[in-house]
């Protein structure tokens, strides 16, 4: 808190960052500067090319999950759908909207972190942290965990506010507070699954402390139906959408969301904890912060909610057991109010620290990842376009925005590169995949893409057909660099080589 010995200078900072309006639009400013590196840039991660690809194809009548093939939840599409219908390819509206949900998080922890501190410089390094944080974890584009951290910061911080409301025995505001939340969390479900286990945490937490607002029993079990209801009703409006489309339509459905994933292959233990160490190092400033809070900092039921929604994204982090960087990004967000108190207590001896660490972090991705290999990525769409032919060219392995950036169709429901190029696929997908990869070489693309060096260990089965129809009837004309390797654009031998424009 402040006081008569602070300088002036440092009060006038306390009352300006105590100030919405000022701080959403420094942090805003602040996601913009981190983030317009990739602006535009077509290859930012492979998920939400993909994504994009299909948002755009179910606006062209594409069926989801029978034309075009994921285990994410519908919603997830329908959002990247949304963003086609802005002006543009719909590459950097995601990105643009992806930017603002960043900023508007970050203001949601500023204003959690200012009210449990008291201090609203360290509520805006707490929110600075986050932005800063997500594009070291893959997040500086439009990831999924973007969006619907939004959504899950909201709904924590409507929990937050429940010792205040307990104490006041506000028992209809509390009931309120948990719709909405139960509501949020149930939205987040419908991009990503594993929030599930947050707005779990959510729920009961507005049951403990309408409880101990007074409430009667009669009361809390009622809240608890009505709130569990707003929680399934977004996925319970899905699954009666696919049913009411009939058996192909539900059966298709309920196995990519649901069945799919328990058949896919694990990853070796090396890759693991290699991916877990990545992941901690990354994360190792704020953990720090968070320690320091928890050992030395206040006590209060607002930073004890905070400590548990943490532990509770870490078991959803935990589930699906892969462990890819993109995964840890729902942690960002508790992690960073729960090292608010660290911030408060500590001040410059902390946040300079952490945000130099955070800056030298970014530097390095931004090393490491070159957005000019959008440009190649560009070039070898329309090189795909200039000889499609009327066929279907086919990525199998590389990068699916090439569909969408040439134009052409998708040869196969299984267009995400790696559902049929990867081991770790392999059998999961209810298909026979050297089946499909065989119907697909059949129909002879008038292209082929793939990498010269795989991200992941090759389903040989399939590379190897894709090997020796690439020897037999294709000649390379086209390669970029990307992560490291080079993808390869082949063309069919009886077909003109196009101009590279």
């Amino acid at each position: 808190m402040m006081t008569l010995a602070e300088p002036r200078h440092h009060r006038h900072a306390m009352i300006w960052s105590d100030r919405a309006w000022p701080v959403a639009l420094l942090l805003l400013l602040f996601t913009v500067a981190v983030r317009a590196r990739d602006y535009g840039n077509v290859v930012a991660h492979v998920d939400e090319q993909y994504y994009l690809l299909v948002g755009d194809r179910i606006l062209h009548g594409a069926r989801l999950y029978i034309d075009l093939w994921d285990r994410k939840p519908p919603g997830l599409f329908l959002l990247f759908s949304a963003f086609r219908l802005l002006p543009g390819d719909g590459i950097l509206a995601y990105q643009l909207v992806a930017t603002a949900c960043t900023a508007a998080t970050a203001w949601l922890i500023w204003s959690a972190a200012r009210r449990m501190t008291g201090n609203g410089e360290a509520g805006l390094a707490a929110g600075a942290a986050y932005i800063l944080w997500l594009p070291l974890l893959s997040g500086g584009s439009g990831q999924s965990p973007v969006f619907y951290n939004l959504a899950m910061t909201a709904a924590a911080v409507l929990t937050l506010e429940l010792p205040r409301l307990a104490a006041r025995r506000a028992v209809g505001a509390i009931v309120t507070s948990g719709i909405l939340a139960c509501l949020l969390a149930g939205i987040a479900i419908q991009i990503k699954y594993t929030p599930v286990v947050e707005g779990a945490f959510f729920g009961l937490a507005h049951l403990w402390y309408l409880r101990r607002a007074g409430a009667p029993w009669p009361t809390v079990m009622a809240a608890a139906l009505l709130w569990m209801a707003m929680g399934v009703l977004p996925t319970a409006l899905v699954v009666f959408h696919f049913w009411w489309n009939g058996p192909a339509s539900f059966d298709a459905f309920w196995f990519a969301n649901f069945a799919s994933i328990t058949l896919r292959r694990g990853y070796p233990a090396a890759k693991i904890a290699g991916r877990l160490a990545g992941i901690g190092g990354q994360l190792l400033p704020l953990i720090v912060c968070a320690v320091i809070a928890w050992r030395k900092g206040p006590r209060s039921p607002a930073l004890t909610l905070t400590r548990i929604w943490l532990a509770f994204a870490l078991i959803a982090f935990a589930m699906i057991g892969a462990f890819f960087d993109h995964y840890a990004l729902p942690l960002v967000a508790p992690l960073a109010l729960a090292a608010a108190p660290a911030f408060a207590m500590l001040g410059r001896k902390a946040v300079i620290p952490v945000f130099a660490i955070g800056t030298a972090l970014l530097a390095y991705h931004a090393a490491t990842n070159d957005p000019l290999e959008s440009d190649g990525i560009r070039r070898m769409a329309r090189m795909m376009a200039a000889a499609d032919r009327g066929g279907c060219p086919y990525v199998f392995a590389g990068d699916s925005i090439l569909y969408h950036l040439s134009g052409d169709c998708v040869p196969t429901a299984y267009a995400f590169p790696s559902s049929l190029a990867y081991d770790a696929e392999r059998g999961a997908l209810g298909i026979d995949e050297t089946a499909e990869v065989s119907a697909i070489l059949a129909r002879h693309p008038p292209t082929i893409v793939t990498l010269d060096d795989p991200l992941s260990p090759w389903n040989m089965a399939t590379n190897t057909m894709v090997d020796h129809a690439l020897a037999r009837d294709y000649r390379p004309v086209f390669m970029t660099p990307r992560e490291g390797r080079h993808e390869i654009l082949y063309l069919r031998r009886d077909l003109p080589v196009p101009p590279v424009r």
